[in-house]
């Protein structure tokens, strides 16, 4: 994903003047795209995340759209008081960029486990969440949040993650992307039940996996990369279309994707669709591991194990 991210970031610059890129001090062999074709648009900010948001800011409150970068938890709660009342208070163009999203730098511990970032970042009003599935959501996130400059939030993969959308998708806040059919041998018939997976982030490869479980294969696969508190009213619409909607995410079961989603549909009149939330259980904080170790013992297993 984050190479899909500095291929897009550098082809949008080339039309955007005003598009500048922030790193704290890291993203070697990743970056040099960017920084060698515009380097009085690029910024080494050094070990100061804190000041690289202010920054950021300062600069966006000067008409740039500016992209902070930088692993896991460093741009987001170490920055977490200049994101609130610099970025999104503000409104100004900032989208902080956060590599590593849930646990994929897993080994190296809980100071770069991002699993409770969606719970900081969609607490903030006028803040937008782009959590891509795969690198097509990376770059339609990308070109979403560049025509719709506003404060915002993107969270990669680590890298190496398969495609699963022939195509760069259309995106938009609150929408949700079909990425698998419900089968119709198990959807037939009046009484058929409508359900789905909804995966944010990188979990949307974990629900086309277990989509071919035995248990999972009446469900669709649903996407959502852009979402957060500004649109969260809009759900009950899509919740109505379904008996019984599985989120997925690779973050921590409080106040994550499912728990925006339950509380959509608990404030959505109409609602009667079943929620049930398939996230990381708390234990993976003092875990060391590979992600996808440490996914299965937080209970969001790459394979569904058959029942």
């Amino acid at each position: 994903m984050r190479n899909a991210f500095i291929q897009e970031l550098v082809q949008l610059a080339q039309h955007n003047p005003q598009i500048a890129l922030i790193v704290g001090d890291l993203g070697y062999s990743v970056v040099e795209p960017f920084a060698d074709l515009y380097p009085d648009r690029f910024i080494n900010a050094g070990v100061a995340e804190q000041n690289m948001t202010g920054l950021a800011a300062g600069m966006a409150s000067e008409g740039y759209h500016v992209f902070t970068y930088s692993i896991a938890n460093f741009p987001t709660f170490r920055c977490a008081e200049q994101i609130r009342n610099d970025v999104a208070y503000h409104k100004l163009p900032v989208t902080v960029v956060s590599v590593g999203g849930g646990l994929a730098y897993g080994a190296l511990g809980y100071s770069h486990h991002a699993v409770q970032d969606y719970a900081l970042m969609r607490s903030f009003p006028h803040l937008l969440i782009a959590a891509p599935g795969d690198p097509m959501e990376v770059r339609a996130c990308m070109r979403y949040l560049v025509e719709h400059p506003q404060p915002s939030y993107l969270r990669l993969g680590k890298a190496g993650e398969p495609c699963f959308h022939p195509e760069v998708p259309q995106v938009a806040p609150g929408r949700w992307l079909e990425v698998a059919a419900q089968q119709a041998s198990h959807a037939d018939g009046d009484d058929a039940k409508r359900k789905t997976l909804l995966s944010t982030g990188a979990a949307l490869a974990t629900a086309l996996n277990w989509q071919q479980a035995t248990q999972f294969q009446d469900h669709a696969v649903h996407s959502m990369p852009l979402w957060g508190l500004d649109c969260k009213q809009e759900q009950a619409a899509h919740l109505r279309n379904f008996d019984l909607v599985q989120t997925l995410e690779d973050h921590l079961t409080d106040a994550g994707f499912g728990s925006w989603m339950l509380e959509a549909g608990n404030t959505g009149e109409g609602v009667s669709t079943k929620i049930k939330v398939h996230a990381l259980s708390a234990e993976v904080c003092g875990m060391v591991g590979s992600q996808a170790t440490l996914n299965k013992l937080g209970g969001l297993p790459t394979q569904w194990e058959q029942e």
